[in-house]
């Protein structure tokens, strides 16, 4: 055997609190990795409800990598929520028409990029990542953090605003690993070495 089926809503047995995300996900502005999974206390179904502000005509996305792991109610702020800061007022009237239309001729909402999430990235419970947000493999996100600015891969972030806990690995370890991309390696090899994946010895992953 060689693990899970990639393409299964629900991988664990008579529990539907947990599913590999890409199989629920129906938008297409939503780009989610094999194995990637979310766990929510009440219905998987909440996590396009916890992807906020994310309209069509914005145009932005959430990209979220391989083997990621969601927990119940992280949220996801996208682009539709800016307001316009350098203005006198950032009360949006354009939005409400009846003569407010012509508010934002030759303006723009700031638009601060998509949301892009790694691979073996670690998001804890109640978090909250901001437009334009980079979080990089190996990461991980503590539980009520809300992160407004880039996580460089295998660092542990906390707190609101998000800061540097510490990293995972020596920096020689962290090159090492982006160079493997594990994630990306055939089932049957991940499955191979499962044991090495769980182990802290870099060398034998290496081999």
């Amino acid at each position: 055997m060689n693990g899970p089926d990639k393409n299964t809503k629900f991988p664990l047995t008579h529990y539907n609190k947990l599913c590999f995300l890409k199989n629920i996900v129906k938008n297409p502005n939503i780009i989610v990795g094999d194995y990637t999974y979310y766990d929510d206390f009440e219905n998987v179904e909440n996590f396009e409800k916890n992807v906020k502000y994310h309209f069509d005509f914005v145009d932005d996305k959430l990209i979220i990598g391989k083997f990621c792991m969601i927990a119940s109610d992280v949220k996801f702020i996208m682009n539709g929520a800016n307001h316009l800061t350098a203005a006198m007022s950032t009360y949006p009237f354009a939005i409400f028409g009846n003569g407010w239309e012509s508010a934002m001729e030759g303006k723009s909402y700031p638009q601060k990029g998509d949301i892009n999430i790694g691979n073996d990235v670690w998001i804890g419970f109640n978090s909250t990542i901001m437009a334009g947000v980079n979080i990089g493999d190996g990461a991980i996100i503590a539980t009520n953090s809300t992160v407004t600015k880039d996580v460089e891969p295998y660092t542990i972030v906390g707190g609101n605003p998000a800061k540097n806990i510490r990293k995972r690995f020596s920096e020689d370890v962290i090159a090492k690993l982006l160079e493997l991309q594990w994630w990306h390696w055939d089932i049957e090899k991940i499955t191979m070495n499962i044991q090495n994946l769980t182990d802290n010895n870099i060398e034998k992953l290496m081999k």
